[in-house]
C-alpha cells in the first residue's frame, strides 16, 4: 500500500516559536485516494495553559474546542499519548512521508512541543526514517503557476498588497472548487481534509515540473509564473 500522511496543526505562542495546541493528521492510500485513518487532537498541556492559549492566533476559537471536547469530537489528550498515537498510526500503515501545507512551519511546530513540553527529554515528534514533503511547493511548482489559476486570482483579487498572487492552502481550494468565498476552517483535522485533496489534485496534473521538497519561498514560482505569462495575465 503506497500510504502518506497529512498533517495540519494550529498553533500559539509566536509565528517564530510556534507550540502546537491542536493536533490533525490523515493516512491516505494514493493508489485509491481514499482516508484510511483521521485523528483530531487537543494537547492538553498547552490547551490547558491559558497563559500560553492568550497568545493562539485563534484563541476566539477556544469555547467552540470545548464543545466539541465534550461531544466528543475532538479529545484532549497528553502529548506523549497523541505521540504514541502517531506512532502506532504510521506503524500500522507502513506510512513513514509525512506532508502538509507548509511542512516547514508544522515540523518546526511539533518539534518545538516535543522539547517544549519534555523539557528535551524528547527531541523529536516523529519517527528517524520519516520522509516529508511539502503541499505548498507541490501546488506552487504545478497548478498555482498556471495561466488559468494566476488568472482566477487576479480575477477575484486574491492578490496580496505588494502585488503578489495569493497561494495559501485557502486560495488553492477556491480554485479547486471554483468557490471564491470558501473560508479555512483553522482547526487541525477540517484543514487536513483540505490538504487532502489539494495533494491528490497536484498528483493528477502530472506536471513535470513539480516539486515536493521543503521550501518557504515556492510563492515565488506563482509570480515567476506570472511575468512570464505578461499579457495572458
Amino acid at each position: 500500500m503506497n500510504t502518506v500522511m497529512i498533517i495540519d496543526t494550529e498553533t500559539a505562542n509566536s509565528i517564530e516559536q510556534p507550540l502546537p495546541y491542536d493536533f490533525g493528521w490523515a493516512i491516505v492510500d494514493i493508489e485509491s485516494s481514499t482516508i484510511l485513518v483521521e485523528r483530531s487532537f487537543v494537547v492538553a498541556e498547552i490547551f490547558l495553559d491559558s497563559d500560553l492559549m492568550a497568545t493562539a492566533y485563534f484563541a476566539e476559537k477556544i469555547p467552540s474546542y470545548w464543545a466539541e471536547i465534550k461531544q466528543g469530537t475532538r479529545q484532549l489528550k497528553t502529548f506523549l499519548n497523541i505521540r504514541k498515537t502517531l506512532w502506532a498510526d504510521m506503524k500500522k500503515y507502513d506510512c513513514y512521508q509525512v506532508g502538509a501545507y507548509n511542512m516547514s512551519f508544522d515540523k518546526r511546530a511539533t518539534t518545538n512541543d516535543t522539547r517544549y513540553i519534555t523539557s528535551s527529554f524528547l527531541r523529536w515528534f516523529f519517527p528517524y526514517k520519516t520522509q516529508f514533503f511539502c503541499i505548498w511547493n507541490m501546488a506552487c511548482t504545478s497548478f498555482l503557476s498556471s495561466a488559468e489559476y494566476i488568472n482566477f486570482a487576479i480575477a477575484n483579487h486574491f492578490v496580496s498588497e505588494c502585488g503578489n498572487i495569493q497561494t495559501s492552502a485557502e486560495c488553492a481550494y477556491r480554485f479547486l472548487k471554483n468557490d471564491v468565498n470558501f473560508s479555512e476552517s483553522h482547526t487541525g483535522l477540517e484543514d487536513v481534509r483540505i490538504e487532502v485533496e489539494i495533494y491528490l489534485y497536484c498528483l493528477k496534473t502530472g506536471d513535470e515540473n513539480m516539486k515536493n521538497s521543503i521550501s518557504t519561498c515556492c510563492w515565488r514560482e506563482v509570480q515567476k509564473s506570472r511575468k512570464k505569462l505578461g499579457s495572458l495575465a
